[in-house]
């Protein structure tokens, strides 16, 4: 079940192809091939398919690339992996190893490196989180290639050991897989070694569009801008041969631009949170049917939960296939013919949030600051990132918040999705009006779009 933004939106999946540290678009791919001693760009192309069949999953990569001056790389890979989900951890983990593989360099017409044999291993964890999916894995294998060089009348087998790591994350708003592979490889000539990292990221953000004219029902509105670019790098240190340097690659998708509905709310022109609501309105997030959002009055505990797993894209559980709708609420305040109600469930099953009394939801009392953020953390999984109990908060109120909400308040400082008053005071139970909850799902949609962006790419790539 998407957010109703009109049109289906693919995947966010984020994935570098193979284990080379090349990078790619929908037009060509570029990688660099070391084992002549020197650096060798190639370009071409490469296409990727995967298949999965229940718990089992085959991926193909194919490459067709040459060189400035004419050289020819072809290689095709298998890989298969098998997936265990733990449903009661919520987590994932996976194996992954080689099934086939063939690989042939052409240098010239008298020069070949072809890859002989290719073992391979790879284990990965992903914990899947309501509003995003973490994970990270690590990589071994070893690659022996056959070298025949014509000119010379010469043999020999170059053995390419690889190691490294993966680490991502995934939701509706972005994803970002970042790769670190490191090869050791071994020749007649001596020892080399290369590093690659490469880093796939997508990410979709909203922005305002103006209307220009004068003459008309609305003055502008926003659009979602789905990019996905791949940037990599190659630290190198060949000492028989091209000596030490670093080459950087990037390739950019062409950006997808999907139009959002116009509000025409009439009482936030000049309101301080006016662009959230609207972004908010936009989205689908929040589904008003008058002209007026309210938007100093307290937010309702069931529409916020409703707006945020909206937000995020949060499935929904199904309702059963004889049934339009399930038999019985799971609380006793709650109208299973509410057309949201599932989402309250689905909030619930996810441990994202609770009723105010185990027979009782209170859908129309006003939701507070603390019980609003700890949905959000929770929906991100990070409650436990928190430090062990008997620590303080920073706020001068720090013995009013709730030691059930006391965790998420941290976290939720420690992101930056939240901050004190003037005195420094977080006001756990007050209120949250309507446009306070807006700028916080506004605030917590940046952090899926970008925060974590920073976190799994520029931190890893760039200071680590």
């Amino acid at each position: 079940m998407l957010i109703s933004i009109g049109l289906a939106v693919p995947s966010a999946e984020a994935k570098p192809a193979d284990f080379n540290g090349g990078v790619l678009n929908e037009y060509d791919y570029e990688e660099v091939f070391f084992l002549t001693g020197y650096p060798e760009i190639f370009k071409g192309k490469a296409t990727v398919t995967e298949k999965e069949n229940k718990d089992l999953v085959t991926t193909t990569y194919r490459f067709t690339l040459a060189s400035a001056a004419g050289d020819k790389l072809t290689r095709s890979v298998v890989y298969v992996t098998d997936l265990d989900k733990h449903v009661d951890k919520g987590q994932t983990t996976s194996q992954t190893s080689v099934k086939s593989f063939s690989e042939k360099v052409t240098f010239g017409k008298n020069l070949t490196y072809t890859l002989d044999d290719y073992q391979f291993s790879q284990g990965a964890v992903s914990d899947n989180r309501p509003a995003s999916d973490y994970y990270s894995g690590n990589v071994a294998g070893r690659k022996i290639y056959k070298m025949v060089d014509k000119d010379t009348k010469t043999e020999e087998l170059i053995t390419v050991h690889v190691s490294g790591r993966n680490m991502g994350y995934e939701n509706f708003w972005g994803a970002t897989e970042t790769q670190i592979m490191d090869y050791e490889i071994s020749t007649k000539a001596g020892q080399s070694f290369v590093t690659s990292k490469v880093s796939d990221s997508k990410s979709r953000t909203l922005q305002y569009e103006p209307h220009d004219p004068s003459l008309s029902s609305f003055t502008g509105g926003h659009a979602v801008i789905s990019k996905s670019n791949m940037i990599g790098e190659y630290t190198y240190d060949i000492p028989y041969g091209g000596g030490n340097g670093t080459i950087h690659l990037s390739k950019e998708n062409v950006p997808k631009i999907e139009r959002l509905i116009v509000p025409k709310f009439r009482d936030i022109s000049t309101h301080w949170a006016k662009d959230n609501i609207q972004r908010l309105y936009s989205l689908g997030v929040f589904d008003e049917k008058t002209q007026f959002f309210s938007p100093n009055t307290p937010m309702k505990r069931y529409q916020y939960t409703v707006g945020v797993l909206k937000a995020v894209d949060v499935r929904v559980l199904e309702q059963p296939k004889k049934s339009k709708v399930p038999k019985k609420p799971i609380f006793k305040d709650l109208h299973v013919k509410d057309p949201d109600y599932l989402f309250i469930e689905s909030a619930v099953e996810k441990g994202i949030i609770n009723g105010v009394t185990p027979d009782a939801f209170n859908p129309n009392g006003p939701i507070t600051r603390v019980q609003a953020v700890a949905i959000l953390v929770r929906a991100l999984g990070m409650e436990g990132r928190a430090p062990s109990p008997g620590y303080r908060t920073n706020y001068v109120d720090n013995n009013k918040i709730p030691a059930w909400g006391k965790d998420s308040v941290y976290v939720a400082t420690e992101l930056g999705l939240i901050y004190g008053d003037e005195k420094n005071r977080f006001n756990p139970n007050a209120p949250l009006t309507r446009a306070q909850s807006a700028a916080l799902i506004v605030r917590f949609l940046d952090f899926l779009e970008n925060d974590l962006k920073q976190n799994y790419r520029d931190d890893m790539l760039f200071f680590e």
